[in-house]
């Protein structure tokens, strides 16, 4: 026997290299892991033997090379969880930090608002309806579609300069001539009594809803003629209350206006007799607001004697700038047959006259032409040009 020779010991050949000391660190993590593993190891067994316990029967053991290859896989997993909760863990805590954080300072904002007597803040409840809310409000807002606030400022300046060009071509033509335009051009209608219910805004008082309220005043059942009607405003508000308005205008809505040329012929029954008693008049009432615009505006004067009954009432309601003698107008009308019972002229903007309509002879077409030549004491409604 060899000298130092043991047995089942060995000595190699080779001199045994000294260890650096990253294999020190390698050698240390390499018995950490194992001491890891062991431990693991250790712990499945041990849960095996509770689970075995459990059971009635005891299972068959399996051979120790499976075991072992089951408790190192068990084991790999478990370092694997817990070297992923390593990971996750940092930013789970960050966000609770935060949510800590948040919850603080909501709740510290209830606890100034209550007591100071306020109540808890509930903007994010709020925020979806807020947006919901915005949006309609812009939308109905909104002039037009798909315009911006310069764009619908421009388009409100040429609806206006729309609206003056037609009212002036109006006052300064004959009755057929602006029904005819009317029919060529439908729409300008509507852009005419658009352009007016804008201007409405700007007066101190609107002459339609100084006679709804006088009319509303009168027995029900008054039959009220509306000449140069427009959008029919006044036959809107008084026939809901028993009274008959029977409205006339260049253009027709199919509901409340019937077309009619009232400078030449209003669609009524009546004579122009010196015997009313066997004339067959309906109208209580006759109105004209703003609407003795045609040159040819004797004719309409003319068309209300008929169409009244005697005693009837005549109301005219007019700019004011249009008079250059209200003593002049007010003579030419009674020249048609009629009485004047008051006249205000108060209002800045308009003068209102009431008359009743008296008995007269009948005239001839040439006194007739006489009467319309003396129209223009009406001057008509110019604007200065922008």
């Amino acid at each position: 026997m060899a000298l130092f020779q043991v047995p089942g010991w060995s000595v190699p050949r080779a001199p045994v290299a000294s260890s650096s000391s990253h294999s020190r660190k390698r050698k240390r993590r390499d018995s950490e892991s194992e001491s890891k593993v062991q431990s693991a190891a250790v712990n499945v067994e041990k849960l095996f033997a509770k689970l075995g316990q459990g059971n009635a029967e005891q299972p068959k053991k399996k051979n120790s090379k499976g075991k072992g290859k089951a408790v190192e896989r068990v084991a790999s997993e478990q370092t694997g969880r817990a070297g992923k909760a390593r990971r996750v863990q940092p930013a789970r805590d960050s966000e609770d930090a935060a949510r800590s954080t948040a919850a603080a300072r909501n709740s510290k904002q209830e606890k100034n608002k209550k007591q100071k007597g306020g109540k808890p803040d509930k903007s994010q409840e709020r925020e979806p309806v807020a947006a919901q809310s915005t949006q309609q409000g812009t939308k109905s807002a909104s002039p037009a579609k798909g315009l911006t606030a310069l764009q619908a400022n421009m388009k409100h300046s040429l609806d206006g300069a729309r609206f003056r060009w037609i009212n002036e071509t109006l006052y300064k033509s004959d009755s057929e001539q602006s029904r005819q335009m009317m029919r060529e051009n439908p729409a300008m209608f509507s852009e005419y009594h658009t352009g007016f219910r804008h201007q409405v805004q700007s007066w101190p008082v609107n002459p339609v809803s100084h006679y709804i309220s006088a009319l509303s005043e009168h027995p029900a059942r008054t039959v009220i003629a509306d000449l140069g009607c427009g959008d029919a405003a006044l036959a809107r508000a008084l026939v809901p209350k028993g009274y008959t308005v029977l409205s006339f205008d260049l253009v027709s809505d199919g509901a409340f206006v019937v077309e009619a040329d009232i400078c030449s012929r209003v669609p009524l029954p009546g004579s122009e007799g010196a015997d009313d008693a066997d004339a067959a008049q309906v109208a209580d009432v006759a109105v004209f607001a703003l609407s003795l615009m045609s040159v040819n505006w004797v004719g309409a004067i003319r068309e209300v004697w008929r169409i009244l009954k005697p005693g009837g009432e005549l109301k005219i309601a007019e700019v004011a700038s249009r008079f250059e003698e209200v003593e002049a107008f007010a003579s030419l009308v009674s020249s048609v047959g009629f009485r004047l019972q008051s006249k205000d002229d108060s209002n800045t903007h308009f003068t209102l006259f009431e008359f009743t309509k008296v008995t007269r002879k009948p005239k001839s077409d040439k006194e007739w032409a006489k009467l319309t030549e003396r129209g223009s004491i009406l001057k008509p409604c110019e604007y200065k040009r922008r």
